[in-house]
């Protein structure tokens, strides 16, 4: 049984990119999802959400890298993550690591 639940788990996913991203939270939601597959960090959520110019979407992800007491001093990191129009993972990066206290530049 447990083998079935691992064959039906990546066709989830793959019918989950088919849909078509149509606006910002989904895109937000979908780069999530699709980010925490890759990293073993835990998403805070998205922090920026664009549309590329090849009907794509390029999001900004937050995440905590390494968790700490107190929660200010955990260290966090940005991931701008590329879907295409059908939220399918394109590529991801980090783009930007900090303390979770820290203020923008």
């Amino acid at each position: 049984m447990a083998e079935q639940q691992t064959r039906s788990r990546p066709a989830a996913r793959r019918s989950k990119a088919r849909e078509r991203v149509n606006d910002a939270a989904q895109a937000a939601q979908a780069a999530a999802d699709r980010l925490s597959e890759l990293v073993d960090h835990t998403v805070e959520g998205a922090s920026a959400v664009t549309r590329r110019d090849d009907d794509g979407w390029r999001v900004g992800v937050d995440v905590i890298e390494v968790r700490r007491i107190p929660d200010t001093t955990s260290l966090m990191a940005t991931y701008e993550v590329d879907l295409d129009s059908g939220g399918a993972l394109l590529g991801y990066r980090r783009v930007r690591r900090y303390r979770r206290c820290d203020a923008d530049e």
